[in-house]
């Protein structure tokens, strides 16, 4: 299994991002997705997550309603707009796939099996 997420970038506060998330090597319509992010000397944190039908999502407090979490089966991509970027949302985010729940996605970064290498977002301010 593949992850390759992109779309990371140097944007100014109150600008706008999308990170995109491609998945190879299995099915992919059967997984729930996760992003998560880790700023230097912190712990690597949630942030979104989506279960495979897209029907249910679930958000990080300190995102809601700036991000959103999507995903397009037909292409094997799941999706993060970023919306009203801060500084504190300065980090590198991955990107993350579960089989075992994936009608039922977790926050726990313990859950997912898969990983994306990470792209980097960085918000000046």
């Amino acid at each position: 299994v593949q992850l390759q997420a992109s779309g990371g970038g140097l944007v100014q506060a109150g600008g706008s991002l999308k990170l995109s998330c491609a998945a190879s090597g299995r099915t992919f319509s059967s997984s729930a997705m996760g992003w998560f992010r880790q700023a230097p000397g912190k712990e690597r944190e949630f942030v979104a997550a989506i279960s495979w039908s897209g029907g249910s999502t679930y958000y990080a407090d300190s995102v809601k309603g700036r991000f959103t979490i999507s995903r397009d089966n037909a292409k094997n991509t799941v999706y993060l707009q970023m919306n009203s970027l801060k500084p504190e949302d300065t980090a590198v985010y991955y990107c993350a796939a579960d089989w075992k729940y994936g009608d039922h996605p977790k926050i726990g970064r313990y859950y997912y099996d898969y990983w994306g290498q990470g792209t980097q977002v960085t918000v000046s301010s």
